[in-house]
């Protein structure tokens, strides 16, 4: 489940260390298309968004 930060409006994984407060999301915006869209290395995991 994504977590949008709080701090900077990033996204991030449930896991991720970088994301201190944040808001649980079911599902990433429409405009991220790719894993490229998104900032933090915790996405480095995944292959693909289908995986998310």
């Amino acid at each position: 489940m994504p977590i949008m930060s709080g701090d900077d409006l990033s996204y991030h994984t449930n896991d991720c260390p970088d994301v201190d407060d944040g808001m649980r999301l079911t599902d990433l915006p429409e405009e991220i298309t790719s894993l490229e869209d998104l900032e933090c290395t915790c996405w480095e995991q995944y292959d693909s968004l289908a995986e998310v």
